[in-house]
């Protein structure tokens, strides 16, 4: 998929269609019929397929999107996927299995207090995982954030740190975006020290920021993935005594919202460090850690 259809997606949304429509293509040919062009029964029969194996909603439309796009790029207008039969057919697929999200809970201060206290801070990779763990939540950043950082995108300022995201999601014309992370109150937890202690530690001074470390604790030149980060942050809910089936790497970043807007910051600045352009998306985190605290039966005396 390298038209300029494809043009304005992010490389990893590009990067999952493939996989989508690498997906579908064996599907098809296990079964001996076309995957480009597609006939609207072919792909109303894969969404159910798909359905009966306990796939999501979410991910079902998103395996739509990549074979409309593969249709698109090869000159197939309209897509068969705007056919009616497929239309119906996930409809009522949504209907049937329902298109609530699967989120992953927030890492919210407490627990990741917990987190850090049992991630070693005496070895090279116990102390790039304690930087990445504070620095992701500090600046609610999503893990495609985390690992792009650079060391020349790091700037000391005398309030903390100054990081120039040049690859968010919603930055799609490569702008990029300025976040900024404060002083820590406690040393043990504060992101500005803990970044300075891995890089010093390291020996990085340019090129990419948080990188693998090899099962000999050396340093290895590659940057890290986006899987990466899930997999640190799940070893490290781990070793604290947390279900890491319950955490990923998005749980830093909504671990900021929840707690923020525990601690009552407002809302437009939860929003603003954390880019949110939606604010229903945005609210969604500060919604639930209100769920229990501003609950209206917590005023009536029980």
């Amino acid at each position: 998929m390298t038209d300029g259809v494809t043009r304005g997606r992010a490389p990893n949304t590009l990067r999952a269609y493939r996989s989508d429509l690498r997906d579908f293509e064996g599907w098809c040919g296990d079964r001996a019929a076309s995957a480009v062009p597609a006939t609207p029964m072919t792909i109303a029969w894969y969404c159910t397929a798909l359905a009966d194996a306990g796939a999501r909603a979410s991910t079902i439309q998103r395996r739509l999107a990549a074979i409309s796009l593969a249709h698109l790029v090869r000159g197939h207008v309209p897509s068969p996927t705007a056919d009616l039969l497929v239309r119906t057919t996930v409809a009522g697929i949504r209907r049937e299995i329902g298109t609530e999200p699967t989120q992953k809970a927030a890492l919210v201060t407490a627990e990741l207090r917990r987190v850090l206290t049992a991630t070693p801070a005496d070895t090279l990779a116990g102390r790039r995982d304690r930087a990445l763990l504070l620095l992701g939540f500090a600046g609610g950043l999503r893990r495609s954030e985390l690992v792009a950082l650079d060391v020349e995108d790091v700037r000391e300022t005398v309030d903390g740190l100054s990081l120039r995201l040049r690859r968010g999601a919603t930055d799609q014309g490569r702008e990029g975006d300025e976040v900024g992370i404060p002083f820590g109150q406690h040393p043990d937890t504060c992101p500005v020290r803990a970044l300075r202690d891995w890089c010093r530690t390291a020996g990085i001074t340019t090129g990419a920021l948080f990188r693998a470390v090899n099962r000999h604790g050396r340093l290895a030149s590659e940057r890290l993935s986006d899987g990466s980060v899930a997999r640190i942050v799940q070893r490290a809910a781990l070793r604290a005594g947390l279900d890491p089936s319950q955490y990923a790497g998005h749980s830093l970043r909504s671990g900021l919202a929840a707690t923020a807007a525990r601690c009552d910051a407002p809302e437009r600045e939860i929003m603003r460090q954390g880019r949110w352009k939606s604010v229903a998306i945005a609210r969604r985190y500060i919604r639930a850690a209100r769920l229990v605290a501003e609950n209206p039966a917590a005023f009536c005396g029980l």
